[in-house]
């Protein structure tokens, strides 16, 4: 059945256009997760196995503007070769598979990848929107080529950003075609879109991405699909307050452009390196607390809680995670499956301090054993929960220093729906925005903004070293007055010995 012959009410143009360059509308559309060698080396992670999502028929497009929601910023773009199934394949093996083939085009999988954070892996939101997989302009006859030969190119602004051919891949085409028929049936006009090569990146609006895949004919002609050309722009669609919501995070510029994170962090922001952790760790919580009350912040202490490992310090940025009360209806939504809490544990990070807003209410668990142990694998600081732990002995044992409203056997879903993650929260008494710097010891919890942290962990180092010369003082039978806080006649004394130490 062509795409004429079929109905179109409510499709958009775009796809019915796709629809009829392939001469039918394709019942399934796949995409392949990690296809070159080139890319698998760029990830870190070359797949045992071939991997693929599914992506909508009506993400279709023969190229042209791509237009994304309001909000959105990160824009990327992968060239790849796409292949369209001609006859039904069910079990085929992989000498049969490409006689299988009929077509192979160009494509661009194109991705909103501030929406990714909420499809893990499926990308039905960051890569399944209408126009999101522009394919074309022309088919070639795959019966004419040599599947292990096709070579595919891409540019951004008329220059070369991707170069790659179907020899380098993991897994060959004959091989991807039969390992899909193992358990789905592969119809006529089905498309699979094979995988992008390394390099794949970002681009803006303004800008403009080709694709373009050749190859040389069984007879030794050169044909062409001709480039495949796409822009983007951001429409003036609102996203509800229900759907999930833009989040440009550096995590996801990296990973939509291929370059390291560090390079999207914010500047202000600290990273919390080797030297800056041994620094956090040499100074106490009472001097970083009069330090920060000096410039105002007095309200940066997340209170009322109890530590399962007393004397483990926490030093960690904070990644949060906001319950709201339970609800019945939107437990439903947001309750089961692989909800904001499964999420976040998953996209944990070492050095992260995982830090919930329970309202305060410990009569049910917000988390229990099982999280515990997926943050302990990840390398996670800490947690902290201004509600309670279910499994409170077995979380105990596991080791992730826990900072929390006591112990509770009740599953969260008696009293908490999992809303949201990495937004502003409050916790114990105080707001924590992702990416504060957590600090613990004896004393308790504190909330350092990042921008002051370096600045302020230096003030403490100098406030202390001043501290162990009063101590001194002390111990050696002088008065408090004058001494603590120092006069100007033991601030003499003590700048004095600073400079003989300094001269050492």
């Amino acid at each position: 059945m062509d795409a004429s012959s079929q109905p179109q009410q409510g499709a958009p143009q775009t796809a019915v256009d796709a629809w009829q360059l392939l001469g039918t509308r394709p019942s399934k559309i796949f995409a392949m997760h990690i296809g070159y060698a080139a890319r698998a080396a760029q990830k870190g992670r070359t797949p045992e196995a071939p991997g693929y999502f599914l992506k909508p028929a009506t993400s279709l497009s023969t190229g042209g503007e791509m237009v994304a929601p309001a909000g959105t910023e990160i824009f990327g773009f992968e060239g790849e070769i796409a292949i369209v199934i001609g006859s039904a394949a069910r079990a085929v093996s992989e000498a049969d598979a490409w006689g299988h083939v009929a077509h192979v085009t160009a494509s661009n999988d194109l991705g909103v990848f501030d929406l990714r954070w909420v499809d893990k892996g499926s990308n039905i939101r960051s890569k399944g929107g209408d126009g999101f997989t522009p394919i074309g302009p022309t088919l070639l006859d795959a019966t004419q080529l040599d599947p292990n030969a096709i070579e595919v190119r891409t540019w951004l602004d008329g220059e070369l950003v991707q170069a790659d051919s179907t020899a380098t891949l993991i897994f060959s085409l004959a091989q991807i075609v039969s390992d899909l028929s193992q358990l789905v049936t592969l119809e006529p006009g089905d498309v699979i879109l094979t995988g992008t090569p390394a390099n794949a990146s970002t681009f803006a609006p303004g800008q403009r991405v080709e694709v373009e895949v050749s190859a040389t004919t069984v007879d030794g002609q050169q044909v062409s699909t001709g480039r495949l050309a796409s822009t983007v722009r951001v429409g003036e669609q609102q996203l509800p307050p229900y759907s999930a919501q833009p989040k440009p995070t550096p995590e996801q510029w990296a990973d939509a452009s291929g370059r390291p994170v560090a390079e999207f962090q914010d500047a202000a922001a600290p990273v919390l390196d080797d030297e800056l952790r041994a620094q956090l760790a040499s100074v106490a919580l009472a001097t970083l607390s009069s330090a920060l009350r000096k410039r105002g912040l007095n309200n940066v202490s997340i209170d009322g809680l109890r530590p399962t490992q007393p004397g483990t310090r926490i030093i960690g940025t904070a990644r949060t995670l906001r319950y709201v009360p339970n609800r019945e209806d939107l437990f439903e939504t947001h309750g089961g499956g692989y909800n904001a809490q499964k999420r976040l544990f998953d996209d944990l990070h070492p050095g992260d301090v995982v830090v919930m807003e329970a309202r305060g209410d410990n009569r049910a668990g917000t988390f229990g054993d099982i999280l515990a142990l997926r943050a302990r694998h990840l390398g996670a600081a800490g947690i902290i929960t201004d509600g309670a732990v279910r499994d409170l002995d077995v979380v105990t044992e596991i080791g992730v220093p826990t900072y929390h409203g006591g112990g509770h056997p009740a599953v969260l879903g008696r009293l908490h729906v999992p809303w949201s993650y990495d937004e502003t929260i409050a916790c114990g008494g105080t707001t924590v925005q992702p990416g504060d710097v957590i600090v613990s010891d004896g004393d308790g919890l504190l909330v350092i903004p990042p921008a002051i942290a370096r600045e302020l962990v230096a003030e403490c180092i100098a406030a202390e070293r001043a501290e162990e010369f009063i101590a001194q003082q002390m111990d050696a039978g002088e008065r408090i007055e004058g001494l603590f806080p120092m006069n100007a006649e033991w601030r003499a004394k003590y700048e004095a010995t600073l400079s003989e130490a300094d001269g050492q």
